[in-house]
């Protein structure tokens, strides 16, 4: 009997229903998951409804190929025309094609939950209050970044030698030509493994994080990224410079932990050294006290005292202890208030002079 077109749309319609119901539910149930590993923050939600799409689409195609060949069989649709029974594919897509199916959504829900859990490693690792926060949010950034990124590379890589071996290709030239590639790239890229191992201590010892200012070879900015490999670093002018791990030969952190703000204030001869310094300390307590700024100061105002004494003027020395990336904020209002409390109260820097010496020629022949 030959299927009519109701017959043909009822039994494609259905499967297609089916699919769908199958494919809605797997997608819920990586919705939860997601949202379970991310802890419900509304931050992560667009990561969650990508990924609750993209595993609906894939479950979808791959439950709908496999159902509606079956279905156009039951209703008396013979051969397709490329030759193969509708049987046939619904074997491999319930076989192979399924297998691929799983790791590819696998696959990607592994690299999707990664990245809900570094996200909210982040996000704890920042709560709380005090200055260790600031510290611990460093860290949690720079090392979150690496093992997304180490774990996409495997985890995309596992998936793919998994799939060819599903489509029935032979992975060992693979993982044979791969080794040999390895043992010469070993051989020729020795720099290449330095930068990853220093790269790994790197990171293992916190020296440096990402939103550190750091001075690296020389060069200072802030640092945008720390990989197994490089450090990128940008500087004031937003020039971006890439150091392979293994070339750093100097690094100065200087925002870690805490951060000073060390100023030199140099006055005339003629000033009084206990009036200047009283000056400074009524500033800096003025400073520490104003709601802007209080929470960036961590100690008490330090004036070590006389640091120089040069002719014509001497040189006091003190410092600021603020949290990290605030040093500079702090120290440009406290030499702003102090310019301001010098003219208010008859203070002024010591101005450059210039020694002029004349010498008149004397005349052997002149007279007395």
């Amino acid at each position: 009997m030959t299927p009519d077109s109701i017959s043909i749309a009822a039994a494609a319609g259905i499967a297609v229903v089916a699919a769908y119901v199958v494919a809605d539910l797997a997608a819920r149930f990586a919705q939860r998951a997601l949202r379970a590993i991310a802890g419900g923050h509304q931050l992560d939600e667009q990561l969650v409804n990508g990924t609750r799409r993209v595993v609906r689409l894939v479950i979808f195609l791959i439950t709908a190929a496999a159902l509606v060949l079956p279905a156009l069989r039951y209703v008396g649709v013979g051969h397709i025309s490329a030759g193969y029974s509708p049987e046939q594919l619904a074997k491999w897509g319930m076989a192979s094609g399924l297998r691929i199916a799983v790791i590819a959504v696998a696959a990607y829900l592994a690299v999707r939950i990664g990245s809900a859990a570094a996200r909210r490693f982040e996000r704890e690792m920042s709560s709380g209050t005090g200055l260790d926060v600031i510290e611990r949010t460093k860290r949690a950034r720079t090392v979150s970044g690496v093992v997304q990124k180490t774990l996409s590379a495997a985890v995309i890589s596992i998936a793919g030698l998994m799939i060819l071996r599903e489509l029935d290709i032979d992975i060992r030239p693979v993982l044979t030509g791969a080794g040999i590639v390895g043992l010469a790239v070993g051989f020729g890229a020795q720099t290449l493994v330095r930068d990853i191992i220093s790269g790994f201590f790197l990171i293992l010892e916190d020296q440096v994080r990402v939103g550190d200012v750091a001075v690296v070879n020389g060069q200072g900015g802030l640092i945008e990224a720390v990989n197994l490999r490089t450090i990128v670093l940008r500087d004031e002018e937003g020039t971006v410079h890439v150091f392979p791990n293994g070339e750093v030969k100097t690094l100065a952190n200087k925002s870690k932990d805490f951060s000073y703000f060390v100023f030199k204030v140099p006055m005339p001869f003629e000033a009084d050294p206990d009036h200047v310094a009283a000056t400074l300390r009524e500033v800096a307590a003025e400073l520490c006290d104003d709601p802007a700024f209080k929470p960036h100061v961590l100690a008490p105002f330090e004036l070590y005292g006389m640091d120089s004494l040069e002719p014509g003027q001497f040189t006091l020395k003190g410092r600021i202890k603020t949290v990290p990336l605030k040093q500079w904020a702090v120290g440009r209002e406290f030499l702003a208030r102090v310019t301001k409390a010098f003219k208010a109260r008859g203070l002024d820097l010591p101005k450059p002079t210039l020694h002029l010496y004349v010498e008149t020629p004397i005349s052997m022949n002149a007279e007395p």
